[in-house]
């Protein structure tokens, strides 16, 4: 296996640069992620189509990863029940080191193979679920045998990787493989990599939930009412959809039956 992500950066002398400079390289280097994802994009698509297939039959959502990428996927996963009124438990994450320790940098959590395979048997994952390994090496212990538990299990996996030819990539039945080059700072993956990841786990859980219902036309229309700036936007997004005029009249319906959905289906 190559190890783009350990080759030298192709930038040199970075202390003696200016911050324009500096900016600069970096915005540049930004700006070839989306390319990289743009050739991953039949990956990405058979892996969201296979994980709308365990979803639709009740199976589970899970993002196993260790350093940046597994702290990112915790980011994505607790805001999908608010934004799109999923039940909590369908969208889950495995990291490395545990959820209670997430804002501890645990990177020596990354070679605990035992704590992966631990949270495997507590989360019960079977054959109705899919797990996701994420991990820019591709090679991470945790998350390499974190996925051939799963496949011992019956799971369908995928992963998000950014080496070629990696050993993750080749444990998983759905793999995603963005491959971008050295980082901006040599070995540095929580930059272009981290980047890539977030994209790449907007796009997969974005795509699955409109794929499952839970948007309608470009809304949110499940998104649970847990403040004042939300409800604002539901009573408005009610009234865009329902032809209601009255802000109070739609306010309080879509009080009484807790969503944007619930009430137009109430009014149809």
């Amino acid at each position: 296996m190559t190890r783009i992500t350990e080759q030298p950066s192709r930038y040199d002398h970075l202390e003696s640069r200016s911050v324009d400079e500096l900016i600069g390289w970096i915005n540049d280097e930004d700006a070839t992620v989306a390319a990289a994802i743009k050739k991953a994009l039949p990956q990405v698509s058979s892996l969201i189509k296979e994980i709308v297939k365990k979803l639709k039959t009740g199976g589970r959502l899970f993002y196993l990863g260790a350093g940046s990428g597994g702290r990112l996927s915790v980011l994505d996963a607790i805001e999908l029940p608010t934004t799109y009124g999923i039940d909590e438990g369908v969208v889950n994450v495995i990291l490395a080191g545990g959820m209670k320790d997430l804002v501890l940098a645990l990177e020596e959590k990354e070679d605990d193979i035992e704590d992966a395979v631990r949270q495997i048997e507590e989360y019960n994952i079977g054959p109705n679920d899919f797990v996701i390994g994420i991990a820019a090496s591709g090679s991470t212990p945790f998350v390499l045998h974190g996925l051939k538990e799963c496949n011992r299990r019956g799971a369908a996996t995928g992963c998000m990787v950014n080496n070629p030819d990696s050993s993750i990539a080749a444990e998983a039945q759905w793999p995603v493989e963005v491959v971008m080059g050295p980082e901006f700072i040599t070995g540095s993956t929580r930059m272009k990599c981290g980047t890539a990841q977030k994209m790449l786990l907007d796009m997969i859980s974005t795509t699955v939930m409109i794929q499952m219902g839970r948007v309608e036309g470009n809304q949110m229309v499940n998104v649970k009412l847990i403040n004042d700036k939300i409800v604002d936007r539901a009573v408005k997004m009610l009234m865009g959809s329902s032809g209601i005029t009255d802000y109070d009249k739609a306010r309080s319906m879509l009080l009484e039956y807790g969503s944007v959905k619930k009430a137009l289906n109430h009014i149809k």
